[in-house]
């Protein structure tokens, strides 16, 4: 058995191809960067090359630019929603057994801040949620055709692999450097907003719960526990016996882009899967292993 996975340099392609391995199953990584096998998505004859090569028993496709901005616009109508089409034309063409995971987000539904399941209504409120809904839809439509194609909407989930801007990370980082000694300030906004905290190798394995049965075809995979960032503020301060108050100073004026996303993963959890790191222990993890070089 292989898994070709796309966007493999990000954290949820490091804890598949680690997931993969530990299932004696080969990972066959594909990105834009980093050290595994160059490929863009979005290239139909690059993408039905792989598929034709490898004929994959999975294929994961977690290429995307993350960020909601309108600046990345056609990046998210490339890699997504393009790169959605590729993969299941080719899959359906070249390897129509290949199960096939499309990543969905928990930004892509209307949030009232109340728990989201992958049967709530859609709400096209960026650029990265068009991408996002467009790809479901076309997972339907290949569905429709007798494919195995599965979306897991992610919430919120974290890791040491998680890039410097995202907050989680940005606060970790620098709770080390000031556990060596810096003095220095954090800015941020809004720290009452609440979010999930999951450790993405917790999330992997969820992927992994959804494609590996034919009854549910589509999932909210997460926690449906919220914290606020001044929680996680708390958390990794806690570990370096420091008082967060001390180092961070609030952005006046700044509004979020909402106060609560949270899940419902009443349908991931029928199929046996839950978290198992919580969020001190995520805290504990993101602060004892990051390297200060990356």
């Amino acid at each position: 058995m292989n898994a070709l996975i796309f966007g493999a340099n990000g954290q949820d392609g490091y804890y598949l191809t680690e997931l993969c391995k530990l299932k004696r199953i080969e990972p066959i990584g594909v990105s834009r960067s980093g050290e595994w096998m160059q490929g863009d998505v979005s290239c139909y004859d690059q993408v039905e090359h792989l598929i034709k090569e490898y004929r994959p028993t999975y294929l994961f496709h977690l290429a995307a630019n993350s960020s909601t901005k309108h600046d990345a616009l056609f990046e998210n109508h490339e890699t997504v929603s393009t790169g959605t089409l590729n993969i299941l034309e080719a899959v359906k063409c070249h390897s129509p057994e290949t199960r096939v995971f499309l990543t969905g987000s928990g930004v892509q539904f209307k949030n009232k801040g109340l728990p989201i399941k992958e049967t709530d209504e859609f709400e096209a409120n960026s650029p990265y949620s068009v991408a996002r809904i467009q790809s479901v839809y076309a997972a339907r439509y290949f569905r429709s055709l007798g494919m195995k194609v599965y979306v897991g909407y992610l919430f919120h989930h974290e890791s040491p692999l998680r890039k410097p801007r995202h907050v989680s990370q940005m606060i970790a980082m620098a709770v080390k450097r000031i556990a060596k000694g810096s003095d220095e300030s954090i800015e941020l906004g809004d720290i009452s907003v609440e979010k999930e905290w999951t450790f993405a190798g917790d999330m992997a394995k969820g992927i992994f719960t959804l494609v590996d049965q034919d009854k549910v075809f589509e999932a909210a995979i997460g926690s449906g526990v919220t914290y606020s960032i001044e929680n996680w503020l708390e958390q990794c301060f806690g570990i370096i016996g420091k008082d967060w108050h001390d180092y961070i100073h609030l952005r006046q004026g700044f509004t979020p882009e909402y106060k609560r996303l949270v899940s419902n993963p009443g349908t991931i959890n029928s199929l046996g899967w839950y978290p198992t790191v919580g969020l001190k222990d995520l805290a504990e993890i993101m602060v004892s292993n990051i390297s200060l070089e990356s």
